[in-house]
């Protein structure tokens, strides 16, 4: 599956609409991003297997690492990357599924949640 840029932010947006509220609210100071793919630098400094592109990340200082005397530097970022979602999807609902998912793993990076956690909310 292949769609233009336009049409992939609007199953972005239709995506992080799916996610339930309390879950979604924490994205209220997060910069989602959408990329084509992750750049060399990404997956260097990752160590993602070149040949193995994620299909998100999250960049930022997660929640349990912050203090007040270590605030973050930068804006937390969830970068969503176009060319693997589409990679493994076939249809606009298998796609938009995988990008929720894909998002609400990256807010349990950002919030400290464990894999339990994730399957108690569904995500697993």
């Amino acid at each position: 599956m292949k769609l233009r840029q336009s049409e992939f932010d609007k199953a972005v947006k239709r995506a992080i609409q799916r996610i339930p509220e309390n879950i979604r609210q924490h994205l209220n100071n997060v910069l989602i991003s959408v990329k084509k793919r992750p750049s060399h630098e990404m997956m260097q400094e990752f160590d993602f297997p070149m040949d193995d592109p994620p299909l998100g990340l999250y960049v930022g200082t997660s929640m349990p690492e912050r203090t007040a005397f270590n605030p973050p530097l930068y804006p937390d970022t969830i970068y969503i990357f176009q060319e693997p979602l589409e990679d493994m999807c076939e249809t606009m609902e298998e796609l938009e599924e995988e990008i929720e998912i894909t998002v609400v793993h990256e807010i349990a990076h950002f919030i400290g949640i464990t894999d339990q956690e994730l399957n108690d909310w569904g995500y697993g």
